[in-house]
């Protein structure tokens, strides 16, 4: 909770903040609406054509709905549901990022959770395991990351800055997995195992079956409610530790409740869908610039946002060439130039 009486500098950029809310009604209902329709193209665009009748008459019917139920309701269907759960979390995770580090250039990976993941799935694919324990693997050793470098950085930051320190810790730790990374792939067999990892590292939802969503559904969520529900605190966070101390919030206990969440938001999407990058680089800072800096609505409009993009990135994924091209080379083409156009139109600050 947060108490009276609040510094001068940040209750007026509280209530700048506010007011920038206040007139962010009408975007968020937009991209709500921008949101359902880029659902929609989804289920049209493939290789498969399924007329609008035949959709939905597998509505109604599904068990009717013969090739085009299958189609729609098992290939087309759990690969919308995981692109806009992999989409929202990591735009979700790299604005909450942002705010929590006080830095645009801040993304999702920035504590070593992607590299730890892609690990995990690259050990996971050389051991010779399943699809499923793959993703395990690649869950648990993002998490693995994530922790060894709040435990380090906990020992170091006595002393010091302890934002400073876990940035500092996170790519340390990110660079030990990454060169493991590389280590995995050059142990691995160049026939099979090698082409598998280097396919899975690149990302992808060409696989993406129901017990995919089913695996990422639940961290996802209990990553994403907390953020949402404690989205106001993003603000005053991003003031900095000694004035988000001033007005009241427990910055310690919040800090570790954001990364916790934040991190359960990245290795659910990278260990579904494999390395997808810029997504939470690019879309918070598209979204700041639509609704404004207020996390009140920043957070939705990135959840949204995030979500819309992963759809429309896979719809051109699949349809651009006969051969599916892997969504990270296609996001990385999208979100550098376009984050570079971000940085050049944005003159002034970015909160």
């Amino acid at each position: 909770m947060l108490v009276e009486p609040r510094p001068a500098g940040c209750a007026e950029i509280l209530e700048e903040r506010r007011t920038h809310a206040r007139r962010a009604g009408a975007p968020l209902i937009i991209l709500g609406f921008g949101f359902l329709a880029a659902v929609w193209c989804s289920l049209m665009v493939g290789r498969y054509d399924v007329p609008l009748a035949t959709w939905w008459r597998v509505l109604v019917a599904p068990e009717r709905g013969g090739i085009a139920g299958i189609v729609l309701l098992q290939v087309r269907l759990p690969r919308i549901l995981a692109g806009v759960l992999i989409g929202a979390g990591l735009a979700t995770s790299g604005a909450a990022y942002q705010g929590l580090f006080r830095n645009p250039m801040v993304s999702p990976d920035i504590l070593g959770a992607s590299a730890g993941a892609g690990f995990g799935a690259a050990a996971g694919i050389l051991l010779g395991f399943g699809i499923v324990g793959i993703e395990c693997m690649s869950f648990a050793f993002g998490l693995a990351a994530v922790l060894l470098t709040c435990a380090a950085a906990g020992r170091l930051a006595r002393s010091g800055d302890p934002i400073l320190t876990l940035v500092l810790v996170g790519i340390l730790v990110g660079s030990i997995f990454t060169a493991l990374v590389s280590l995995t792939k050059y142990v691995a067999d160049p026939y099979s195992k090698l082409p598998a990892i280097t396919f899975w590292l690149m990302g992808s939802l060409a696989a993406i079956h129901v017990r995919d969503v089913e695996f990422a559904l639940a961290p996802m969520l209990v990553g994403l409610v907390p953020l949402v529900l404690l989205r106001w605190n993003l603000n005053v966070l991003s003031f900095g530790e000694e004035e988000a101390r001033a007005l009241g919030a427990a910055t310690g206990k919040l800090r570790w409740i954001i990364i916790f969440c934040a991190t359960l938001l990245t290795v659910s999407a990278v260990s579904v869908a494999g390395m997808v990058g810029w997504v939470g680089l690019v879309i918070p800072h598209l979204a700041r610039m639509i609704v404004g800096p207020d996390y009140r609505v920043l957070l939705p409009a990135s959840l949204l946002l995030g979500g819309t993009y992963m759809l429309l990135v896979d719809d051109l994924a699949r349809s651009i060439l006969s051969t599916e091209i892997p969504l990270g080379i296609l996001t990385s083409l999208v979100g550098a130039p376009f984050f570079l156009y971000l940085l050049m139109r944005t003159q002034r600050g970015w909160t």
